[in-house]
């Protein structure tokens, strides 16, 4: 009878910087950081919709990057500056415009790809503070919603661009 021994992975150390918070964590190699993000830091508020990047519902940024972070190994965060959907509401618990005008304009319904709109339309909004409608649909492209139709997704992150502007 032959006999086969289970092969564990080394954890890697990680240390990181997500929403402002210093953060170390141990993750294996091939542990992406979505899976990191919301299995060993029980930040769930990414979410994953294909696990293959082609929806968006996982965006976070990485080091001012937006990108999808079931493509990011967890091991690459060493060192890096993340953002997720958690760290957008102020300290005092206030809403970021964005979350307030998704509310107002109805810019969501189930709620899996919301976080990763809302991480590109930040992102979106650091690099262009005054986007055209045109802008505002390129900018978030890469991320679909299966719900909503898009049209209250847009006006939401106009509006909040206005709002962010004249603040």
């Amino acid at each position: 009878m032959k006999r086969t021994m289970k092969r564990t992975m080394k954890k890697t150390h990680v240390s990181t910087v997500i929403n402002g918070d210093e953060i170390d964590f141990l993750c294996d190699p091939s542990q992406t950081l979505l899976d990191v993000l919301r299995d060993e830091l029980q930040m769930t508020g990414t979410k994953e919709g294909c696990g293959t990047g082609d929806c968006g519902a996982c965006s976070v940024t990485v080091d001012g990057v937006l990108v999808c972070s079931c493509l990011v190994l967890g091991v690459e965060a060493e060192g890096a500056e993340i953002q997720t959907v958690e760290g957008m509401a102020g300290p005092d618990g206030d809403l970021h415009p964005l979350q307030r005008k998704f509310v107002e304009h109805v810019a969501l319904q189930c709620g899996i790809c919301t976080p990763g709109l809302l991480i590109a339309a930040r992102s979106l909004l650091a690099n262009n503070p005054d986007p055209s409608e045109q802008e505002v649909r390129f900018g978030l492209a890469g991320n679909l919603c299966r719900c909503t139709g898009y049209h209250n997704i847009i006006k939401a992150v106009l509006d909040a661009a206005a709002e962010m502007r004249s603040a």
